[in-house]
């Protein structure tokens, strides 16, 4: 069963007294439990479909739903809350605070959304050790690998077990090797969780290895 709709997604920016047409009627489905890759050529609109999807960003039009939800109904108040109980997110950099540690990092969407802390201690300790980061709970991140990083920034987008993970080339700024190891948690995690993924790359193996791989191309998905 669908549980992450979209159909007829358009988006056109104003450029230099032209129009630019980057989406033009890209449509997916993502179902519970499946790990779906949009693969592209560099500056097909494969992020700001993703920051649509993510309800980081407005559409010109088109329909957006989880579950039965219109998502594009909702005030802006409720999508964030939509945002940080049901979606998680992964870019291509870390994004991670510098002045805290590892285990804080993992905490603070819960510190957003006000969820008590001390039971999230908990869960947040659980995805270390999930992520194989056990022992680095106490590490700033100028203490971490690139890898290691991005492994934490993956336990932080689980914190709040989303039911979606929206991915933009998380493993893009790594070796093979780490990028190989992010991704095979993200795998574990995914098949564990039922997590459903999207993920943006431009790794064309990996995007092989999921379920579905949709590739962006004249503003469509095919």
């Amino acid at each position: 069963m669908s549980m992450f709709r979209a159909f007829d997604i358009r988006k056109t920016y104003r450029m230099g007294g032209t129009n630019l047409t980057i989406l033009d009627g890209a449509s997916l489905t993502l179902a519970e439990g499946e790990m779906a890759a949009i693969v592209g050529a560099s500056g097909s609109g494969k992020t700001t479909l993703l920051q649509i999807l993510g309800t980081l960003a407005q559409a010109d039009s088109g329909q957006l739903f989880f579950g039965d939800t219109d998502l594009n109904g909702l005030s802006e108040t409720a999508r964030a809350r939509f945002r940080n109980l049901s979606l998680g997110f992964i870019f291509q950099f870390h994004h991670l605070l510098p002045e805290f540690s590892a285990l804080e990092n993992i905490l603070m969407p819960a510190l957003i959304a006000g969820k008590g802390l001390r039971a999230k201690r908990v869960e947040a300790l659980a995805l270390l050790e999930a992520v194989e980061l056990g022992q680095r709970q106490n590490h700033r991140v100028a203490e971490l690998s690139g890898g290691e990083q991005q492994r934490v920034a993956l336990a932080r987008a689980l914190i709040m077990k989303p039911a979606v993970l929206l991915a933009d080339e998380p493993t893009g700024n790594l070796d093979s090797k780490s990028g190989q190891r992010v991704f095979e948690l993200l795998r574990a995690l995914c098949r564990e969780r039922k997590l459903a993924v999207l993920m943006v790359t431009h790794n064309l193996e990996l995007a092989e290895r999921m379920d579905s791989r949709y590739t962006l191309k004249d503003g469509k998905l095919r």
